[in-house]
């Protein structure tokens, strides 16, 4: 698939967003509560009016799902959709341990098949296209992406800001198989295990669509697997944004655990 215009816009984009959001981190930050008790900063609102401009002006025809847009449902008539995080992470943005992102991908026909996360603070470029493999561009280096083959003395990645009684579960029933767990913050979590740094990260609770297209698709194309806890495909663009059966990411299907409730 060819979206060469498609991924160098939304590269320019979360780049210029990063730049601002880095901006206002250098300073105090000032936080609101949205209706349902998250947090929203001035950093969240310019990084999406930088991302949603762009997108809309090279590309009027695709619809957008954003975190900090609000949704027009005519979007669900479009093969093609944006979907953006301008700010993945904002609790890791308000306690400054650098552990946020920017995150925008592209569906078609309710699949991921763009993705693109970029981590302002270290100026790291993950990004994907669907069949062309997933990417790493730090600094001067440019690197293709691939999960790890482990299936033994795993590295679990978990998130810092949310945790599950069915994570505990699942670690303690099989902590012969982990070495470590990992805590890390937004979609950080996806890109250590497309550049082979973890192996297995499983998600209980509620997450939305923007906060896992765009990992979905860089971590396929690293060669990892990105189901629904029931292991059915996970589709975007959807009436219902929250990813209500949550999901898990492994290196390979033998690293796929049995979940008891």
């Amino acid at each position: 698939m060819e979206l060469i215009n498609e991924l160098n816009v939304s590269i320019d984009a979360a780049i210029r967003a990063g730049e601002k959001i880095m901006e206002i981190y250098s300073g105090s930050i000032e936080v609101e509560y949205k209706e349902n008790n998250t947090p929203l900063t001035l950093a969240d609102r310019e990084a999406n009016d930088i991302i949603v401009d762009s997108l809309l002006k090279n590309f009027p025809k695709y619809s957008i799902l954003s975190e900090e847009k609000k949704d027009t449902k005519d979007r669900l008539e479009n093969d093609w959709c944006w979907i953006v995080d301008p700010l993945d992470g904002t609790k890791e943005f308000i306690k400054k341990n650098g552990e946020f992102t920017v995150n925008i991908a592209l569906s078609y026909k309710h699949k991921s098949v763009l993705g693109v996360i970029y981590v302002p603070v270290t100026k790291e470029l993950y990004y994907a296209v669907k069949g062309s493999g997933a990417y790493l561009k730090s600094e001067h280096l440019l690197n293709k992406l691939q999960v790890s083959n482990k299936k033994d003395d795993l590295i679990l990645v978990a998130s810092r800001s949310h945790t599950s009684k069915q994570l505990s579960k699942l670690i303690e029933e099989n902590k012969n198989k982990f070495k470590e767990v990992k805590n890390a913050g937004s979609s950080l979590k996806g890109c250590l295990i497309a550049k082979g740094e973890a192996d297995v990260y499983y998600r209980f609770g509620l997450t939305s669509e923007w906060d896992t297209a765009a990992m979905q698709c860089i971590v396929e194309e690293a060669g990892g697997i990105f189901k629904q806890l029931d292991s059915s495909d996970m589709l975007y663009n959807r009436e219902n944004t929250l990813n209500e059966k949550g999901f898990y990411i492994v290196n390979n299907g033998k690293n796929i655990f049995n979940i008891q409730e």
